[in-house]
């Protein structure tokens, strides 16, 4: 059997390591971690074309690269928490570790990093507005009539409302955009329910988990709010329509409801063109309580 020398073998162990790079997305944080002086990039540009030319060395040298959004906050209130000097560099890389299994991340993949950080941007804001809406979903507590705890019984009918509103949806590709008004601000959860060659619609864990979280706590604070359904299908023009949160249920928006929805510009006022191609129309029938809220009865 062939010797492997050392330098081989760690070679070899290498690629077999998977790393995380925590990464400074705008010049805000950036200028932000400047104040440590263990940190040498001068420049946010230089530091993110190095970043890139690090993640695409690594990427073909095998090696698997996990990004992820580093908060110079975040990190300050890490290092005082436990004692340690924010000003080393390896305790930025024990941060930047701890990241990878509780902060939002994305995989390297060889995209460009002009695609890379709006994408990972992204994703902090959806782990954000999940965590915020599961919060303020537990703090409910029960209720006063049954003691069923209010978050869960919420969440549980937020399910199988997203169940109806995908069974009923015509075939193609879906976008749903679900809306809480509420203070402090507008919560705003999307998910992309794309129908798979084999008929399927395969959804992606993390994005249907905050969505049904979003919509039950619309429902649950009984909270101005709604959701809206794009659908697009080869061939034919794209439907939209959607519902309004009423109580603790959805009732469907008329077409022209939805037409003004669309056509009118959120900040000005002002009137926008309708797009070509597009039927915007009313919701199918979800059934009575997905429509008028629950049946009568005890409801929370």
């Amino acid at each position: 059997m062939a010797h492997i020398d050392d330098q081989t073998m760690r070679r070899v162990l290498r690629r077999e390591i998977a790393g995380t790079i925590g990464l400074l997305t705008d010049e805000h944080d950036f200028r932000a971690m400047r104040r440590y002086r263990s940190f040498t990039f001068d420049d946010h540009v230089t530091y993110l074309q190095q970043v890139e030319g690090l993640l695409r060395t690594r990427a073909l040298q095998g090696i698997h690269t996990t990004v992820a959004l580093f908060d110079p906050q975040e990190y300050a209130e890490f290092c005082a928490a436990r004692g340690l000097d924010p000003d080393t560099p390896a305790h930025r890389t024990r941060f930047t570790a701890e990241l990878a299994t509780t902060g939002p991340t994305l995989p390297y993949e060889g995209q460009p990093l002009a695609e890379l950080v709006p994408a990972l941007v992204d994703e902090a804001v959806r782990q954000a507005t999940w965590e915020y809406a599961a919060t303020l979903l537990a703090r409910l507590g029960a209720c006063a009539s049954c003691g069923e705890d209010l978050g869960r019984a919420a969440f549980a009918e937020a399910s199988d409302l997203l169940s109806r509103i995908l069974d009923t949806a015509p075939l193609g590709n879906r976008h749903l955009v679900c809306s809480v008004t509420g203070t402090p601000e507008t919560l705003i959860a999307v998910l992309h329910a794309d129908q798979a060659p084999n008929g399927t619609t395969p959804l992606d864990e993390a994005e249907a988990l905050e969505f049904t979280t979003v919509l039950a706590l619309g429902l649950a604070t009984q909270s101005p709010g709604g959701l809206v359904m794009r659908t697009v299908t080869p061939g034919a023009p794209d439907r939209i329509y959607g519902w309004r949160l009423r109580g603790d249920g959805l009732a469907p928006l008329t077409a022209g409801e939805v037409f003004d929805a669309y056509c009118t510009d959120v900040e000005s006022g002002d009137l926008i063109p309708p797009e070509s191609g597009v039927d915007y129309g009313e919701p199918p029938d979800l059934g009575q309580e997905g429509r008028e809220g629950p049946t009568p009865g005890h409801h929370h």
